[in-house]
């Protein structure tokens, strides 16, 4: 039997919780709360001030000075894009969207959902310098839309929530692609063109069978993320294309490896043994085989996805949202909620959003080209779809991007928080009441 130690009675609880479904979307709500409180405290100069003070990495001459704000922006959000690019290629390979005929579904539904924000948006910004916002509605935030479905348990199917899912997938694929091709400075085409030569040593290490997950992460880092970063494509792509060519593929097969494991084992229990706590050379060598085996059983792809979502889950997105979400509700707040910029978001995520994903969906059904997720009620898609309205993050960092102006980023806060509180809210009371 296995020996409890006591922090195992700590480690465990803490285990369960990052493993938990909704926790990951409760942290990112505490940390937007906790943003909000002291934007509007007697705290608010020190949390403005906080993000703006520089940090430099590098030597005399060769180094990169950025404030916290665009160190958190700019680096630690590519790993985020990189986890989402692992997701993509994991359901691409054999998820929900590996199927063509299953993914028909969610990916329209998703595009639809993306589309109709961006033209609401632009009805009310169009011709204006406020017009490149077009994007900020079009994201859905899959940490927060997930946590809640996950929070009514039974009362909605499982398919249903797998098709959240492969749309909230979908959706942040089309939000890679927008920042990619719209949302990028003036390129620097020697950068690029580095980044791109570390993209195909990547590509080729994954080829001759290279599966260690730190040579992927050095030269992904110290490469195709440093070379994206000075080329004026924004670097969060770069984490997209590494993940792209992480390997997919497991050395050992589920046959073998219970194959060998029952060898292993045989071997282990037959092993010379101690009578004290140390274990002896043979056994630790068994034990070695046992670990250099499980390893071999497990892609590369799912080994640094499954290490990186709780660091991704409770402190990037969280540190992301505590220093994007406060907003300060001064005495423009009133005029702040009637400007183009916070209606088109509100318009535009509420209605683009709900418009799109069921109007899609609808023809597709109606056309039966696919079917409603099994056991699920059009009701019930209803709920789905103002959940997909919740932005958030997705929303927050296109702002930055889509705007310079302080007082436009402002009045884009204002439309995503106020939306996705009503998405959020709405969207879970009527998923509540069931069919």
């Amino acid at each position: 039997m296995a020996k409890h130690t006591p922090i195992d009675y700590l480690i465990k609880p803490m285990g369960r919780f990052i493993n938990n479904s909704t926790t990951s979307g409760i942290v990112l709500f505490i940390a937007a709360l906790a943003a909000l409180i002291m934007a509007n405290s007697p705290l608010s100069e020190f949390y403005k001030s906080l993000w703006e003070y520089k940090f430099t990495i590098g030597f005399e001459n060769y180094n990169i000075s950025k404030t916290v704000s665009h160190w958190i922006n700019d680096g630690l959000m590519a790993m985020f894009f990189f986890v989402i690019g692992l997701e993509l290629k994991r359901e691409v390979i054999g998820g929900e969207l590996s199927n063509p005929k299953d993914a028909i579904l969610p990916v329209f539904a998703g595009f639809g959902g993306m589309i109709f924000p961006a033209l609401i948006f632009l009805l009310f910004n169009f011709g204006t310098e406020t017009e490149s916002g077009w994007g900020i509605p079009m994201a859905t935030d899959i940490a927060f839309a997930l946590g809640i479905i996950y929070l009514l348990g039974d009362k909605v199917p499982l398919s249903l929530k797998i098709f959240l899912t492969a749309l909230a997938i979908a959706d942040d694929l089309g939000a890679v692609l927008v920042i990619a091709f719209f949302y990028t400075s003036q390129i620097s085409y020697t950068s690029l063109m580095i980044g791109a030569a570390f993209l195909g040593v990547l590509y080729a290490a994954n080829k001759i069978g290279v599966r260690s997950p730190a040579f992927y992460g050095i030269v992904g880092v110290g490469g195709v993320w440093l070379a994206f970063l000075l080329s004026g494509v924004h670097a969060t792509i770069a984490g997209v294309l590494a993940a792209l060519t992480i390997p997919a593929n497991v050395k050992v097969d589920d046959l073998l490896f219970t194959r060998k494991l029952r060898q292993l084992a045989v071997s282990f229990e037959n092993a010379e043994k101690n009578e004290i706590s140390l274990i002896t050379k043979e056994q630790l060598e068994v034990i070695e085989n046992v670990r250099n085996c499980t390893k071999a059983a497990i892609t590369p792809l799912q080994q640094i996805e499954h290490s990186l979502h709780p660091i991704v889950a409770f402190i990037i997105l969280p540190l992301f949202a505590f220093a994007n979400t406060g907003v300060e509700f001064s005495g423009n707040f009133a005029e702040g909620l009637t400007s183009n910029i916070t209606l088109g978001i509100i318009f535009g995520l509420l209605f683009g959003k709900f418009i799109g994903i069921v109007g899609v969906t609808r023809l597709i059904v109606f056309f039966k080209l696919a079917a409603l997720p099994q056991g699920a009620s059009w009701k019930q898609l209803y709920g789905v779809a103002l959940l997909a309205s919740v932005g958030f993050t997705m929303s927050l960092f296109i702002t930055e991007l889509a705007f310079s102006n302080p007082e436009h980023i402002v009045q884009a806060k204002f439309g995503i928080l106020i939306a996705s509180a009503i998405g959020g809210i709405s969207g879970y009371l009527l998923l509540r009441k069931g069919n």
